[in-house]
Parts: C-alpha cells; structure tokens; sequence
C-alpha cells in the first residue's frame, strides 16, 4: 500500500460570507469526510461539515474566515494520507491503489499501466495505458481482471486485444 495523498473532495467556491465553502465529494458522501479533521497536509483544519442535499457539502475550516479567503481556495482539492483511511474488505480497492499500477494478461503480456478509475453508472473500468501511448478500457469485473494486487492488474487476454 502507497502512502499518497488521497483526494476526498474539492472546494468549489465560497458560500456565504464568513468563509464557509462548497465541496464537491468524491467519496462515498459526506460520511467519508467525517473521519478527517485535517487536510492537505494539516494545512487546513475541518471545523464544520453539513451536507448541502445537492450530493456535495458546506465546510467551515479554521485558517479560512471571510468570503475573500475562501474564493481564493475554488479548485483547492482536500486530501488526506492513504493511511488514513478505513480498511477494506476483501474485494474492494480504493482507485488511488489501481492508479499506477502495471498491467499485464493472463497469458504474460506486458500491456501498460492502469491511468484512471471511472464509474459512468454500470461499475468500475479502469484505463489502461500502452507503452506506444494507445488506451484501452476494461471493466473492473471478475471476469475481465480476474486478479489484482498492489503489485499489478491481471487482464483477461480477450479484454486486452486491439
């Protein structure tokens, strides 16, 4: 496991004028943000945090006390170590532990490393990146990555062909 900063959120802009923000979440709503009370490497200290019932948040933090300051954080994103994070079940991953990692089929071909997590609605798919620069989609399913690890990703060779 990486100890890389995590993104759990990011400010979208100022709310009202005594320095709340707007967050957008990234997590699993504003219960992932509720464990944190530091971010960005202790640089910015959680005060308050309510959900704004539109799928984002309202945040208070300490260093931040007028409108000014927070306009200033719009595009700021929040993250916190890897470590901070709760553990996970068998199965389950964090899209910061695929980032990164080299993937190869099941017959032994290198194909590149995995470059993004998306969820358009129907599940995980990660993007695989080739050496000549070429992408490719799979779907973070058992029968198309049959095995994973934080060493690399096993594709089904049928999922990787060109």
């Amino acid at each position: 496991m990486r100890d890389t900063p995590v993104t759990l959120a990011a400010i979208t802009g100022a709310h009202g004028v005594t320095g709340d923000v707007r967050l957008k979440l990234f997590g699993e709503g504003v219960a992932s943000l509720k464990p944190h009370t530091k971010f960005n490497g202790g640089s910015l200290t959680l005060e308050k945090l309510r959900d704004d019932g539109k799928g984002g948040a309202l945040a208070r933090f300490a260093e931040v006390t007028d409108r000014t300051a927070a306009e200033k954080l719009r595009g700021t994103a929040l993250t916190v170590p890897r470590a901070s994070l709760p553990p996970l079940a068998e199965g389950e991953y964090y899209y910061t532990d695929l980032i990164g990692l080299p993937a190869v089929s099941t017959t032994g071909e290198a194909l590149g490393t995995c470059i993004a997590v998306e969820n358009f609605g129907a599940g995980d798919v990660i993007e695989i990146q080739r050496p000549d620069a070429k992408r490719f989609m799979v779907p973070m399913r058992p029968e198309a990555v049959p095995e994973w690890s934080s060493e690399r990703l096993v594709i089904e060779a049928a999922y990787a062909a060109d």
